[in-house]
């Protein structure tokens, strides 16, 4: 199976060529000023990456509410999954149908800070400007109609390590050189303690970049939360013989699956695509190998983004009173490079304003 994939990507490399061209002339496009890139005068940050597929932006979006807090923030996104269309502002009205999982996601946990959805990121930002002191534009980097002051581009790890090619052979966006427009390139889902000579690999992808232009992040785990009452149970509360069912629907599940399996021995994957909107079949396949599994101790876990698609009414019905937890995670970054990175950031946004 692996070489038929391997073949079918070769096979698509031309027209990964062809898609490369046209990537590459519209941003030319953009960087010459045949077309037009919106400006505006306060704070504008966009996280982003360069692949199809999660690299770890809503982490790192948190992080920046969590450092700019002192601020008036509004998060912008596109929406990605909803069903509806058009500029949103989250209320309690709300939920991953109406808005997308990740910006429900953060309604749900920052109720001080202003989340609204917009494929339109310039109308969305004129709608948001004049009331906020800064905005955060979640993965936009391709959205080249907005300029913003600030980008983060972001890069997985293992992902780093490996070859990379364009769309569709392989999950570039656009080519590898289009890191040169961000002005912050952060490593996410490294190990807590890097490997030096794969540290100095990844750095070697970028070139001759200035020291502290690449920093280092890992992911930190959280206590599980009960997804209808919130209450908490500590990770090494499960025991080694405790059944985990583990429902998924992101990008890369790898990280998570290795942190549960130091805790359990036992773990049932139910891993679906990034964004999958979950089917009541899917749920209830999952919930009669639950109630059919004959271990007392058993669990079914999930991950805080897919959690905000089991609470639509259809599926949540299904899971009533049984033991649903999701695992929430932040991104933490290496201590040699957390004060230079929050220090860029951080001066960025008092500049900006300040000048505003």
């Amino acid at each position: 199976m692996l070489n038929m994939i391997k073949y079918l990507r070769l096979l698509l490399l031309p027209f990964s060529a062809l898609y490369g061209i046209v990537v590459v002339c519209r941003n030319k496009c953009y960087d010459i000023g045949l077309f037009k890139s919106a400006s505006f005068d306060l704070p504008v940050i966009c996280v982003g990456n360069l692949v199809v597929g999660g690299s770890g932006k809503s982490p790192v979006t948190e992080y920046l509410v969590h450092l700019l807090k002192g601020y008036k923030i509004a998060i912008l996104s596109r929406g990605y999954g909803r069903k509806t269309r058009g500029f949103i502002l989250a209320d309690e009205n709300a939920n991953a149908q109406t808005i997308g999982d990740e910006p429900m996601q953060f309604y749900s946990k920052f109720r001080h800070v202003t989340v609204a959805v917009c494929e339109d990121r310039v109308h969305g930002i004129n709608r948001l400007k004049d009331s906020h002191d800064l905005i955060i534009l979640d993965d936009a980097y391709q959205h080249r109609r907005v300029k913003p002051g600030f980008s983060i581009l972001l890069f997985e790890y293992q992902k780093l390590l490996s070859w990379q090619f364009l769309l569709p052979a392989g999950n570039l966006r656009e080519p590898f050189s289009g890191y040169k427009r961000a002005q912050a390139l952060l490593v996410t889902k490294a190990p807590v303690q890097p490997d030096a000579i794969e540290s100095a690999a990844c750095k070697k992808k970028f070139g001759d970049i200035p020291a502290g232009e690449l920093s280092f992040s890992f992911i930190s785990y959280g206590n599980l939360k009960h997804l209808f009452s919130g209450v908490e149970q500590a990770c090494d509360t499960l025991k080694k013989d405790t059944t985990v069912f583990l429902l998924t629907g992101i990008a890369n599940p790898a990280p998570l699956l290795a942190h549960l399996k130091g805790y359990s021995n036992h773990i049932a994957q139910y891993n679906y695509p990034d964004h999958h909107q979950f089917s009541r079949q899917n749920i209830t396949q999952l919930v009669n190998a639950f109630k059919n599994e004959r271990s007392k101790e058993k669990i079914i876990i999930t991950t805080e983004k897919d959690a905000q698609r089991l609470l639509a009414v259809t599926l949540k019905e299904l899971l009533l009173n049984l033991p649903v937890f999701y695992l929430p995670i932040k991104i933490e970054l290496q201590e040699k490079d957390k004060a230079t990175f929050d220090q860029k950031i951080l001066n960025y946004v008092s500049g900006t304003t300040r000048n505003r």
